[in-house]
């Protein structure tokens, strides 16, 4: 966080730049659930401001977990991928105008540890092996010791996790078993769970312990906190890059930001990776931070009649 003199010396710096307060403030909103225009609207700014202030909250969101979530001592990771959409759904592509390779379905996958519920690792990509692969292997990365895993059964998970972790990990998969779906079955009601089947896919899990329940809640959270993930409405990311923007800014305040009602402080405190809650306005500072200084103004050049 910027203190008064480093906040004045920067504002003098850059004149247009918008005060610390207000930069929190949209910042929050937008990890509430609130739509860029809605943001807009309430903080009387322009809708490219608060674009341009999400570019630079998530490429700093990206760059302070990438240095902070590291040495994470975990014993035990669940596993998921929630779906959404950029510019345009997959199926829908052939009628779409001006779409491009980055359009279409895309796949969250995320990793939470079931002791602090610390986001580990995120990737945005699609629901293939390739996409596993690179998940996997930046979530290995970040761990401390050898752990348990715990996911679906989609069916990139189980070569892909001997590959990344050569074998040494304890991985157990949770099958769902749906009843038939019935007659006039709308799509986006639950469908009725009749079993679990558990199966350890490597090493020795405990399957008393395997679950993917966190994570299949945090989907719940990210559809609630982040506009773009909401369904059935026209609220969804027109660009990759301001996709990926949103989950760092997200995660990066879920992490060090958001107490956790359960463990009454926030997931990176639980984990040990700092020893206080932060709030926005840290966020804001990682941003300054990590801006180039300003460029001194030239002279000023008289246009000749």
């Amino acid at each position: 966080m910027l203190d008064a003199k480093d906040k004045s010396s920067y504002q003098k710096g850059m004149a247009n730049v918008l005060p610390l307060e207000k930069r929190a403030l949209i910042l929050q909103m937008m990890v509430e659930g609130s739509s860029m225009r809605s943001i807009s609207r309430i903080a009387g700014v322009s809708i490219n401001t608060v674009a341009k202030l999400l570019v630079d909250a998530g490429e700093a969101c990206l760059l302070a977990h990438d240095e902070l979530v590291r040495g994470v001592n975990s014993k035990r990771v669940e596993c998921d991928e929630i779906w959404s959409f950029i510019h345009t759904k997959e199926r829908n592509k052939g009628a779409a105008k001006n779409f491009t390779a980055e359009h279409g379905d895309v796949w969250t996958w995320t990793a939470i540890d079931a002791d602090s519920k610390l986001i580990v690792s995120y990737l945005a990509g699609t629901r293939t092996a390739v996409s596993a692969e690179a998940f996997l292997s930046d979530l290995s990365g970040r761990l401390a010791d050898r752990i348990q895993i715990d996911t679906d059964g989609h069916s990139a998970y189980a070569p892909t996790i001997k590959k990344v972790f050569r074998g040494m990990i304890d991985h157990a998969s949770i099958v769902k078993i749906y009843a038939n779906v019935k007659s006039g079955h709308k799509h986006y009601a639950p469908l009725e769970c009749v079993g679990v089947k558990k199966d350890a896919e490597c090493g020795k899990p405990d399957l008393r312990k395997a679950s993917t329940s966190y994570v299949e809640r945090q989907n719940l959270s990210m559809r609630m906190g982040m506009r773009r993930f909401t369904r059935l409405t026209n609220a969804h990311s027109k660009k990759y890059e301001q996709h990926l923007y949103a989950l760092a800014l997200y995660f990066m305040h879920y992490n060090f930001c958001r107490k956790h009602q359960t463990l009454g402080m926030t997931p990176a405190m639980a984990a040990g990776l700092t020893d206080k809650q932060h709030d926005m306005t840290w966020i804001v500072g990682k941003i300054d931070t990590a801006a180039p200084p300003p460029k001194p103004r030239g002279p000023y050049k008289k246009k000749s009649a």
